[in-house]
């Protein structure tokens, strides 16, 4: 099952959204990723399987930032991989998003989408 963790605030978001994420473990999961916007740039991290494989990675590539979202995924369409992580970006990683579920509209939103790029 998926979970979502946010944080806004004066504090770094990491010391936040790793908490809230083990808050989440007993849900169940196969990846867990956080990002952070640290002046103006999205820092994202995925990782496959537990938690404390995200943490790891962290150590060895720390994020910045008193703005995240952590989640974790529990596959509905895709294999469990690094790739199908969250979080989504747009091609120019201006967006950023993670979501629960499946987006059955999907097909209508990356048209209006398109018509943005112009």
């Amino acid at each position: 099952m998926c979970g979502i963790v946010g944080y806004l605030g004066k504090r770094e978001a990491i010391k936040i959204l790793l908490p809230g994420l083990k808050n989440l473990e007993y849900r169940g999961y196969d990846s867990a990723d956080i990002v952070t916007l640290n002046q103006n740039k999205f820092n994202i991290r995925r990782s496959v399987g537990k938690i404390v494989n995200l943490e790891k990675l962290l150590k060895k590539k720390p994020v910045k930032g008193k703005i995240g979202l952590g989640h974790t995924r529990w596959a509905t369409h895709g294999q469990p991989s690094e790739e199908n992580a969250h979080p989504h970006t747009d091609c120019k990683k201006n967006l950023v998003i993670v979501h629960n579920g499946i987006i059955e509209n999907y097909q209508s939103l990356r048209t209006e989408l398109k018509r943005g790029e112009n």
